[in-house]
């Protein structure tokens, strides 16, 4: 598993340090904006991966970083982003919320106690 940009921290999403700046930025924002609404023209929004639910977040295809992150090839470039629904986009990221049973650290018992594997 590589670096991801975004994190989850008690289930709020939330930018690397490196990458607050661009996702408030007036070029992301007006490019995430753009490519949504283009989307919405081609398929009513649906995401790009399932194609059964609609499109929730603007995903980059390429991790960005801090050496690419300024670049607008990679990181305003339609070619490198996908609007994609909230599970499949936590599925792509890592985020964990479909490990499978034998990828658990620990298990609970009855009473919550954490029983590691």
């Amino acid at each position: 598993m590589g670096a991801f940009l975004l994190l989850i921290v008690d289930g709020v999403t939330m930018a690397k340090e490196f990458a607050k700046q661009f996702y408030k930025g007036q070029k992301w924002r007006q490019c995430r904006r753009a490519y949504i609404k283009m989307r919405q023209t081609v398929d009513g929004g649906m995401c790009e991966r399932c194609h059964e639910r609609l499109g929730y977040i603007v995903h980059h295809t390429v991790l960005l970083t801090p050496d690419n992150i300024n670049d607008p090839n990679i990181s305003l470039n339609y070619n490198l982003l996908e609007f994609v629904c909230k599970p499949c986009h936590d599925y792509e990221e890592g985020h964990f919320l479909y490990r499978e049973e034998k990828e658990k650290r620990f298990y609970f018992s009855e009473d919550g106690t954490p029983i590691p594997k």
